[in-house]
C-alpha cells in the first residue's frame, strides 16, 4: 500500500485473526518537496506521490519485488536505507496497470487545497511583516520547506505572478492607504519599502493608471 498524507484509514491489520507481519515506513510531510520535487530525475516518483493521495494498492510481481526490498532495508544505515526507499518508489512508479489499484475513486484533492492554504498563509504573513523591508525569496522558501527554484514555480502557479511582482503589488496597495491618509508620495515611497521615488512613481502609474500625486489629489476632490 502507498497512502498519501492526511488520508483517513484503518490500520491494515483491522479484522485479521491470523499471525502476520507488517513493515511500515513513514515519511515526513516535506519529504517530497525537499528531495524529489526539485529534481528532474525523480519525475516518475513525483508522479507516483501525486497519485498517492487517493491511496494505492500493489499486486503481482511489483508487490513481490517491493516486499523483498522492504525486508532488506537496513535502518541502522540511514543513507543505504534512503537509497533503498528511492529504489522501492521507483519500482512502484513503474507498476503495470494490472498490478496497481486506486483505493479511493473520489477526488480527495481537498487535502492539497488545505496544504496550499496553510502554505500560502505562511507566505502572506511573511510578506505582511516584511514588505516595507526587503523580503528575501530564499528565506520564505525555507519557511515553507521548498527550494528557491521550487518555491518560485509554486508561487507563480498559485498567484500567476512572480514573488517580486506580488510584493510590489502589496506595497502599492498599502501605498494607496497612506496616500489617502494625506502623506506625500516621497514619504510613502520609502515607508512601503521602495528605494527609488522615480521607480515608485512609474510603477504606481503603470498599475493604478495615475501617478501617486494625481491619485492623492483626486481623493481630496472626491471627499
Amino acid at each position: 500500500m502507498l497512502i498519501g498524507p492526511d488520508i483517513p484509514h484503518l490500520n491494515f491489520d483491522y479484522g485479521l485473526e491470523t499471525e502476520y507481519k507488517q513493515i511500515v515506513v513513514q515519511l515526513k510531510p516535506d519529504f517530497l518537496e525537499t528531495l524529489i520535487m526539485p529534481t528532474a530525475e525523480f519525475g516518475n516518483i513525483r508522479a507516483l506521490f501525486e497519485r498517492s493521495y487517493k491511496g494505492l494498492a500493489f499486486y503481482g510481481e511489483t508487490r513481490e519485488r517491493v516486499v523483498k526490498r522492504l525486508r532488506e532495508l537496513n535502518m541502522e544505515h540511514p543513507f543505504e536505507a534512503l537509497l533503498g526507499l528511492l529504489e522501492i518508489f521507483q519500482l512502484l512508479s513503474g507498476a503495470a496497470p494490472g498490478e496497481v489499484e486506486v483505493l479511493n475513486q473520489e477526488d480527495t484533492a481537498s487535502k492539497w487545497l488545505l496544504n496550499d492554504k496553510v502554505r500560502m498563509g505562511t507566505i502572506y504573513d511573511y510578506v505582511n511583516e516584511n514588505y516595507d523591508k526587503e523580503p528575501d525569496v530564499n528565506e520564505i522558501a525555507g519557511k515553507v520547506h521548498l527550494s528557491t527554484a521550487a518555491f518560485c514555480r509554486y508561487f507563480k502557479r498559485q498567484t500567476k505572478m512572480t514573488f517580486t511582482a506580488f510584493v510590489n503589488q502589496y506595497r502599492l496597495s498599502n501605498a494607496k492607504t497612506l496616500l489617502l491618509q494625506g502623506k506625500s508620495a516621497n514619504e510613502v515611497c520609502y515607508e512601503v519599502g521602495f528605494e527609488s521615488v522615480s521607480y515608485f512613481n512609474r510603477l504606481f502609474k503603470k498599475v493604478v493608471g495615475v501617478t501617486p500625486a494625481v491619485f492623492r489629489r483626486g481623493y481630496k476632490i472626491n471627499v
